[in-house]
This record gives C-alpha cells, structure tokens and sequence, in this order.
C-alpha cells in the first residue's frame, strides 16, 4: 500500500493538487460520488468487466488521495477499522447479509 500511497502522492506533487483546489475535501467528495456513480453504471448497464475493475481503480486512487489530501495513514486506519468490524455479528435485511454495529 506505501507505494500506491507514494505514487498518489505524486499525482497530486506533479498537478500542484494542493495549491490548486484539488484537495479541497468537497470537491474530492463529489469525485468520490461520480466514480461510484460510474460503477453503479457498470453494473446497471452491464458494461464489461474491465470498465467495472478500472472504475474500482479510479475509487481506490481517490480514496488514497483522501489520506494524502487529509495527511493521515490509510493503511493504519483499514487495520484498526478491520479489526472492530471483524468482532460484529452479522444479521440479514431484506435478503441480504449486513454487518453493522446496530
């Protein structure tokens, strides 16, 4: 994940993100909306399954960029939120398995 996190972070260094509006946290919320947006599209519309998988790309590269905007440790952050979820039963709502605190 550090060299993801390396190569998101020169993303950002080579278009001046930072200096640019690029890390305002609305602005990248509404990026974070579109490309969920487009993977709900993937699947409505039945694209292949490469679109699908580069849209995930897109999302995790936004949502590393959030940890580089925001300046805190992702992978950090995944670990200690696996570790509650991981302790959560799960139940089942309208046919499907949810695991949530309540």
């Amino acid at each position: 994940m550090k060299e993801m996190v390396q190569a998101v972070r020169e993303f950002h260094r080579k278009h001046d993100l930072k200096n640019r509006g690029g890390e305002e946290m609305l602005h990248r919320m509404n990026l974070v909306m579109e490309e969920v947006g487009e993977i709900c599209q993937c699947l409505t519309k039945g694209k292949p399954r490469e679109e699908l998988i580069e849209e995930h790309a897109d999302l995790l590269i936004l949502l590393l960029g959030n940890a580089v905007s925001l300046d805190f440790d992702l992978e950090a952050a995944f670990w200690e939120k696996m570790e509650r979820i991981m302790r959560r039963p799960s139940r089942m709502v309208g046919g499907t398995v949810r695991v949530t605190e309540t």
